[in-house]
């Protein structure tokens, strides 16, 4: 492929915004697909947690064909805490489409991934997505956006920026308002800016070798794969190159060479300058390595992703269930499977702890830690889990705590719960804007450990009709003390299912999380008690029989239905001397201490060290 027909563009947004729905229009009109093929709804998201929840967690690489032009394009999560994935992906582009909802706005997330790409100097063509919607206000969004780009320093040739209108749903846009109801309208307008305004790559071919590795892949025939742009020279199958390693360079052969047609990898015998590609032939390879000649290597600076701020406790199950339901349940395999998620994962962080058992991991939110979980107890494992606490940091001697920037969009019935709320976690509102349409945009600078636990809450408060999007906003000093959970946890006394008769007559001492048949353990928390102190309950108790007998006496007692416990849900919950017991099949919450006289040995000590 001649170098000056190669485009190299990201798609960025807010999560929700519609970039892996627009990338799908894309693949579709530039006739990647055949005719019959069936393609499933937002293609690029493959993982099964991605299709799930609906969100993109890993950055993916694409291509297309239109008029001659080769254009590559990588997808991005819109997610705050898959930062780390928009921030290496980035180091592949020459350009991005930043997609903004035309009713939502620049939001958070929106502000985060536009500042990384006008640091990395990149050019921008901005989207304005979703202008069907009723409540779209298209001209003020627009304003916003320029306001953004003046906000966040943008060059002067990174504020001239050509403005698309979009309806990604539909595969349509258009560059003039006035044009949106003529019939036939694709998506030409976004190929044709991509073509007109993203520059072609700068590399050359006849330069010594450059490659940074963005991405790590793996391949059945070949092995692991190393996934990144060619900055300057040329690479061949066969040819001996330099892996430059933090401390240390390696040579290797490449093996063999992929580059990107739609969304499947092809063979290749040579990459060029400019185009992204995909090597194998070393199995060590990592994330921020560069691929070099082997004569005079020429290392590029590695990726550097914004510092973590969550961190979490992985042990080893040590419950009476162990073993049970799960096939991966050492330490050993655990840390391996953490290990190499560091590899793919460049914004976690490992750390063992004084215990063999034990490890401590970084991130830098509570779903990003969530997601891990989730694909370990898919994959097999058991394990248990702390809640997550955020990292705090000491400067000149005083310690200073990450604050969040968070955006509500609610409707104004709710501005007085929501700020009051604000206000118990140590929050302060730095804007308020009413939007019109009886909703209210509200942001505030809150410590982040007192969002842990509070979006659950919010939905309540809001009735289900609120919107909450959070962004890392820098370190502060500490806030001062927040309240917890204000309630106590109902903790089973002994090993066996739980009864129906005995959870009935549990039910007027707090809310209960599981129903009959469940099989419990001492230890085990099986609901919310109504008062702030822990109760240790019996719900394994059954009727006694007697010889009298009245009518009605032995109808079927009936449950409240218990509510559904997810992951998240149940790290927003547990307090500190709890733990998460996550296994393949179950989601159970337990004490840190199962034996009673354990926890209050333990609380006695921690209140005289106190």
């Amino acid at each position: 492929m001649e170098q000056q027909k190669i485009r190299n563009i990201a798609i960025i947004a807010h999560v929700d915004h519609g970039k892996t729905t627009l990338v799908d229009g894309l693949l579709r009109q530039s006739g990647t697909f055949r005719s019959n093929e069936v393609i499933a709804e937002r293609v690029m998201d493959s993982m099964d947690l991605e299709r799930e929840r609906g969100i993109t967690i890993m950055a993916k690489n694409t291509s297309v064909q239109y008029q001659g032009f080769k254009i590559n394009i990588v997808d991005t999560p819109g997610h705050a805490d898959f930062g780390g994935e928009v921030e290496r992906t980035l180091k592949m582009v020459d350009g991005v489409m930043l997609l903004v909802d035309a009713s939502e706005g620049p939001l958070p997330q929106t502000r985060f991934v536009l500042k990384k790409a006008l640091e990395e100097g990149l050019k921008v063509i901005v989207v304005i997505n979703k202008i069907d919607r009723h409540d779209a206000r298209i001209d003020e969004v627009v304003n916003e956006v320029f306001d953004l780009f003046i906000d966040l320093d943008a060059a002067d040739w990174q504020a001239d920026f050509p403005i698309i209108y979009a309806v990604a749903r539909e595969s349509w846009a258009v560059m003039d308002l006035k044009d949106r109801d003529k019939p036939g309208n694709s998506l030409e307008p976004i190929f044709r800016a991509i073509l007109e305004t993203i520059p072609g790559p700068k590399g050359q071919p006849t330069n010594p070798l450059q490659i940074l590795v963005t991405n790590i892949g793996y391949n059945n025939f070949v092995g692991r794969l190393a996934i990144g742009r060619v900055r300057e020279g040329t690479i061949k199958v066969g040819d001996t190159i330099a892996v430059c390693k933090a401390d240390r360079i390696n040579k290797i052969r490449v093996a063999a060479l992929f580059t990107y047609e739609g969304l499947k990898q092809v063979e290749t015998q040579k990459v060029e300058a400019g185009d992204i590609c995909i090597i194998a032939g070393e199995q060590n390879i990592e994330i921020g390595d560069t691929l070099s000649n082997a004569e005079n290597p020429l290392p590029l600076p590695r990726v550097v992703v914004e510092e973590p701020t969550v961190s979490m406790l992985f042990s080893v199950n040590n419950g009476p269930f162990a073993g049970k339901e799960g096939d991966l349940v050492t330490s050993r395999k655990i840390l391996e499977r953490l290990e190499k998620e560091l590899l793919y994962n460049v914004s976690l962080r490992l750390e063992k702890t004084d215990t063999t058992d034990s490890f401590k991991v970084f991130g830098r939110g509570e779903l990003q830690l969530a997601i891990l979980i989730e694909q370990m107890r898919r994959e097999g494992f058991e394990l248990m889990v702390s809640k997550p606490r955020v990292i705090i940091k000491v400067i000149d001697g005083v310690k200073h705590e990450p604050m969040e920037h968070v955006v509500f969009d609610i409707p104004d019935q709710f501005v007085g719960v929501v700020t009051e709320k604000m206000g118990t976690r140590k929050g302060f509102m730095t804007n308020m804007h009413n939007k019109g349409l009886g909703r209210v945009r509200l942001e505030f600078t809150v410590p982040s450990r007192g969002l842990i636990g509070y979006r659950t809450e919010f939905l309540t408060d809001t009735k289900g009709t609120g919107l909450l999007n959070t962004i890392f906003a820098g370190y502060e000093p500490m806030k001062g003390d927040i309240a917890g959970r204000m309630n106590g946890a109902l903790v089973a006394d002994r090993l066996g299912p739980s009864v129906a008769y005995g959870l009935f007559h549990l039910e007027p001492r707090g809310r209960i999380f599981i129903g009959a048949g469940v099989e419990c353990y001492e230890g085990m928390i099986i609901g919310e008690h109504a008062k702030d102190n822990d109760l240790i309950v019996n719900c394994a108790r059954e009727k006694k029989l007697s010889n009298m007998r009245s009518s009605g006496a032995d109808e079927a007692v009936k449950l409240t239905p218990p509510p559904v416990m997810s992951l998240e849900k149940a790290m927003e919950w547990i307090n500190d001397d709890e733990l998460i017991e996550i296994t393949p099949s179950s989601i159970r919450l337990r004490k840190r201490f199962l034996d009673p006289n354990l926890r209050k040995r333990n609380e006695k000590a921690s209140s005289d060290n106190g």
